[in-house]
Parts: C-alpha cells; structure tokens; sequence
C-alpha cells in the first residue's frame, strides 16, 4: 500500500460528510430522518436566473474554457452588487474574484499568504473549515475565543495578552456562523483597526448578510479596510445557488492578484453558463430578497416552538438562516442531546461542540426545511422527547 501524505493525519473527515453516512444508513434501514442540521437552501434562485441558465446552456458557443479570473459580465455584476447593496466602490477588474464556492476561497486565501509555521487566528466557535485548512498547509492555530458574554464579538483585550507574533491572518465571519451574530460597524472599525497594529490579514467571510437582515453589511465599506482586509461573499446562501458553486473573493488588487495566482494552477475556468446566471441573480431586488426572508421568518418562529419543546433557549435577535440554542445543564455536551434527539425522534439537530469548544452546550437548526417538515419535527419530538 502507498502511504498517505503526512497532512492526512492533520484532520478528520468532515462531521457532516461521517455524520450523514449514518443517516444514510438509518434511512435505508426505514428510520425517515429529518435532516435540520445542514444549511442546504430548499427554495428556488429567481425565475430570472434559471432562464438565463437555461439560454446559456442552449447558446453553442459557452461550453468552453473560461477565463481563470471569471467572465467580466460576472465581476462587473459583483461590482454592481457591492456597490448597491453595501455602498462598496470595487475595481471589477483586478479587485474581484470570483470562485467556485467561498470554501474553495478559504484555501486559496491560506495557500496564498501562509508559509509552514505562520499563526492565524482561528474564531471558537467557527466554521471548522478554517482549522482544517489551516492545518493542511502547515499553519498554527491560535484559537479565540467568541463568547456570549461578550455577544459573539472577539474580545479584543484578551487578544492583545496573546502572542501575536508570526501571526499572518485572523479569520472572522460576521454576521457570524453559528451563533447567528449580526454584523456592526463598530466591530468592522475595531478588527482593522487590530488589523493594522498588528500587521495581521483579516478576512472576513460574508455569505449570511442578506438572510433575515434588513442592513447588509461589508467589512470593506470601512475607511482604510483594503489594507489590511479580505473578504469573501457567496451566492449559495443569499441566493439559493449552494449547487451552483459561485462565490467571490474581493480586496485589493495586489492581494486579489495573489489568491489569483494560486487559483489559476488549481483550476480551468467556472462553466459560461453558471457564471452568466450569477450575474443575474445578482441583480435581484429587494422585493426579491424580502420574498425569501418572509418564508425563512416563518420558519424561525417555529423553529423557536421546537427549541422551547427541547427546552433550550435561544437569542431572537439572531439573523442568518440558523437558530443558535443553548441545552439544558442535563445534558453533558452537544453531541449527547444531539443523538438523543436522533436516536428517539429521527429529528437530526447540529452538535455546536463541531464549531468548537465555546460551542459544547449549544445545538443549530438549520431553517432549509420547508414549515411541514419542521412542524413533523416538532411532533416527533413530543411523543419521544417529552413523553
């Protein structure tokens, strides 16, 4: 047997990648799970988008390689997009990216600014995506830590008592995943102000600002932030696109020029006619954002009466489409309530210990479920939970 590049042992196989084989399994053995935990969009991209795919595909001459930096119509499209809804002036040309997915973008990003050895800070709880990346490429993490108590916000105080030396980039993701934590100009102001004291990346990652949130916000709308600040954007939440793998990158050019020269040896090109179709999901009214948020407004409300069956208690001031819960004190951690709740009511919820360890005594639900599939969760739940 060949052996395995050393990195192999540096992480896990994704939580959900192990967790939904199980539920696979349980499904073929005749359980029907309720699937609550992933933030996979249900709802539909705009009518409008789907034409535009649709001509696309059926036009002869778009099935080819593509530019490595995207079609202008696609970065000119994002520029627009900025601009409008964030008040963010881009250079559609050498400031923009875009990517097929913002995942992807979190290793390109690392691969571009990380040598073995450098430091990044690392939010608990996070997207683990952030560690893990970290870790293949060689980095040391320094995880920080984002409380209640301090409303999900890095504590900036606590952070000047690290050692920040070889520090290079500090992940953050506001409005935040999985706390549900909007997003504040007083905190954009704070972290790149951090930022350039300490000659440290900030790279926020931005896909929830339209979801359940009347204020988009960008980092980047910040006096001074293209110094010292990267950010990454992504149609698969704000537009029910997570199929269609279509994010974006955006900062200055000689950063953008960077993540650029990694990308370009990674892959050959984002197909015409997804491309096209993002440009024009991007030009989406509010009208067309509003539609969405009243049907996920919906389902958070019973969302919380499910929570409140569950007895955890929750923050409804959150946006983005999850619902972040605190369990009681009679469970031991995250995982155990939630395999109870798998286990006895075929409802599957999102263990918070897998964001990290500030996330232990928390559960999410996701709000991709359609009002019939969370009301079946809710009854599930009583018979088995509360019975």
């Amino acid at each position: 047997m060949i052996k395995s590049a050393d990195r192999i042992n540096l992480v896990q196989e994704y939580y959900f990648s192990r967790k939904l084989k199980e539920i696979e399994q349980m499904n073929r053995n005749g359980d029907n799970i309720l699937n609550l935990g992933i933030g996979n969009p249900d709802m539909s991209p705009s009518s409008e988008t789907l034409k535009t795919l649709v001509d696309a595909v059926n036009t002869l001459d778009n099935h080819g390689y593509q530019s490595y930096k995207g079609i202008p119509e696609l970065r000119k499209a994002f520029a627009e997009w900025y601009k409008r809804f964030y008040n963010v002036q881009l250079n559609f040309d050498t400031e923009i990216l875009p990517l097929m997915g913002s995942k992807e973008g979190i290793m390109h990003i690392s691969m571009a600014f990380l040598n073995k050895g450098d430091k990044v800070l690392v939010p608990n709880p996070g997207y683990p995506t952030y560690s893990a990346v970290s870790k293949i490429v060689g980095a040391e993490i320094i995880n920080y830590d984002l409380l209640p108590e301090n409303s999900w916000y890095p504590d900036f105080d606590a952070l000047e008592k690290e050692n920040l030396t070889d520090v290079k980039i500090m992940w953050v993701n506001y409005p935040n995943m999985p706390t549900g934590q909007y997003a504040s100009a007083n905190i954009y102001k704070k972290l790149i102000a951090f930022g350039k004291k300490h000659n440290i990346l900030i790279c926020n990652d931005n896909p929830y600002s339209f979801i359940l949130n009347d204020s988009p916000l960008s980092i980047l709308a910040v006096e001074g932030a293209k110094d010292i600040v990267i950010e990454l954007n992504s149609l698969s939440k704000s537009h029910n696109m997570a199929g269609f793998r279509v994010g974006m990158v955006a900062g200055n050019a000689k950063y953008i020029s960077y993540i650029l020269k990694i990308k370009s040896n990674m892959d050959s090109g984002m197909y015409k006619p997804v491309q096209l179709a993002a440009a024009k999901a991007l030009e989406s009214s509010w009208d067309w954002y509003n539609s969405i948020n009243s049907e996920y407004k919906k389902r958070r409300e019973t969302v919380w009466q499910l929570f409140d069956i569950l007895n955890a208690r929750y923050d409804k001031n959150q946006t983005g489409m999850f619902v972040w819960a605190r369990i009681s004190d009679s469970y031991s951690d995250s995982f155990e309530f939630s395999d109870k709740v798998l286990y006895e009511s075929k409802v599957f919820v999102t263990p918070g210990g897998i964001f990290g360890s500030n996330g232990n005594r928390y559960v999410r639900i996701s709000l991709c479920s359609s009002q019939q599939t969370l009301k079946t969760a809710i009854d599930r739940v009583t018979v088995n939970i509360m019975s």
